[in-house]
């Protein structure tokens, strides 16, 4: 899991949320960061896509562990 801020959310973090990182299909800069998920959903995040693969190589590390 993944946290991610909705795009243009409040400065109060109303748009941070958890996402399954598992679920991603695609990540793209169009230019704002679009991740696609595999039932074709689209979410629009905050998050550049290089941050957003950081987070998921991260959690995928985490998981090797266990």
């Amino acid at each position: 899991m993944i946290k991610l801020t909705k795009f243009n959310s409040e400065v109060n973090k109303k748009g941070v949320f958890i996402l399954n990182a598992e679920i991603i299909e695609t990540i793209e800069e169009t230019p704002d960061t679009v991740v696609t998920l595999i039932n074709g959903k689209k979410l629009i995040v905050d998050e550049p896509m290089d941050e957003v693969v950081r987070r998921v190589m991260a959690y995928r590390r985490a998981l090797q562990k266990y």
